[in-house]
């Protein structure tokens, strides 16, 4: 890690904005090559759009061991995980999940017993009927108030850090850019490397990345989808859990659990394998940490699913609801805010890219002289 990665970011940012061989690579260059000068915010937004593929670095001449020793990936990795917890909120608790990866493994444990206490009969005398292991207004209220602190907390660090780009709050709803954002996000435009994939793990290009992101995140949304149709039967139609194997709940949530099994399992394979001259070491545990929590909630989710007729349902059941309960808790603070803050800085690169006027929002784009 640098020991000022903010200095060292716009040291090595100066010198690529002189260059700009890489300037067709992603969202990144364009970009960088709008400021003639760095400051915080600026490194904040540029490392946001980054989707840390280090293509950049593989095709950089000047890369080590070169004396200039450029590393885009790295550095902007170092500067990205800081902006995870200059706008997280409340600061303590992102600092406590930031700094020791072990939170996430008590919180689990915390959930675990919460779950525990609130169950009633959680060795399972009622096979096939969870609210007679955990009642419905129980969950209700457990996960209510996660949801609403959890919401309160991405919503908050959101807003910090857009408005710390300058932009006014009402940009980041202009439809154009909008719709533009929400395209790169959908489509991982820039994993995609033309059809040819991203460079990681290594200097190979490959589209596994592309596929296993699309795999976790739509496998999320899925079971998201799975949760929130289940809500509709209950409370619109009156069906009470479990529903059938063929119904749109199950249907949903089944497809969105293997699709995070199938995402979460090969992006640890691949992490495992990254070139570590292009990463941030102090990110692997929280991320590893994440990518486990979401494994795990699909896995015990599947299992709770094929065996919630045998007595093993209580035990999966609890352990289940530990394990989405500690995934909740963790998002505004680890690797799921990335999502979040890439997002808005693809909707402020759309806003930039149409911006007809020098200087608007604190965008320029003078003509300077190599430094090299």
């Amino acid at each position: 890690m640098s020991d000022d990665p903010v200095q060292e970011g716009v040291r090595v940012l100066t010198i690529c904005n002189a260059c700009r061989y890489c300037e067709g690579f992603c969202a990144v260059f364009p970009a960088m090559e709008r400021r003639l000068n760095f400051e915080e915010a600026d490194l904040n937004y540029l490392a946001n759009l980054c989707h840390h593929c280090a293509e950049c670095y593989y095709a950089c001449q000047y890369a080590p061991p070169h004396e200039f020793a450029v590393n885009i990936p790295k550095i902007l990795a170092e500067v990205r995980v800081n902006s995870y917890y200059k706008y997280a909120w409340p600061r303590p608790l992102a600092a406590a999940f930031w700094r020791n990866g072990l939170v996430a493994s008590l919180t689990l444990v915390l959930s675990l017993v919460i779950s525990v206490l609130a169950a009633r009969g959680w060795v399972s005398r009622f096979p096939g009927d969870f609210y007679q292991v955990m009642p419905h207004e129980v969950m209700v209220m457990i996960f209510g108030g996660v949801s609403i602190f959890v919401l309160t907390a991405l919503l908050a660090g959101l807003v910090r850090f857009w408005r710390e780009s300058g932009e006014r709050l009402s940009g980041f709803a202009t439809p154009f850019a909008m719709k533009a954002g929400l395209s790169d996000v959908l489509t991982l435009r820039y994993l995609s490397g033309a059809g040819e994939g991203c460079t990681y793990p290594g200097e190979h290009r490959s589209l596994a990345r592309w596929w296993l992101h699309h795999f976790t995140f739509y496998g999320f949304l899925l079971c998201f989808a799975a949760t929130s149709v289940a809500a509709i039967y209950h409370y619109a139609l009156g069906l009470r859990a479990p529903y059938g194997y063929l119904s749109l709940p199950v249907v949903l949530g089944t497809l969105g659990g293997f699709g995070l099994l199938a995402g979460t399992g090969g992006l640890y394979w691949l992490k495992q394998r990254q070139d570590a001259a292009t990463a941030d070491h102090r990110q692997h545990g929280m991320d590893s940490a994440f990518i486990a929590l979401l494994f795990l909630t699909s896995l015990t989710g599947l299992l709770l699913l094929f065996l919630r007729e045998t007595p093993v349902m209580g035990i999966l059941l609890v352990t289940h609801v530990a394990a989405v309960m500690t995934l909740f808790l963790m998002l505004p603070y680890g690797k799921f805010v990335h999502g979040m803050y890439r997002l808005a800085a693809l909707i402020r690169y759309s806003l930039e890219r149409s911006s007809k006027q020098t200087g608007e929002a604190g965008h320029t784009n003078p003509q300077h002289p190599s430094i090299l």
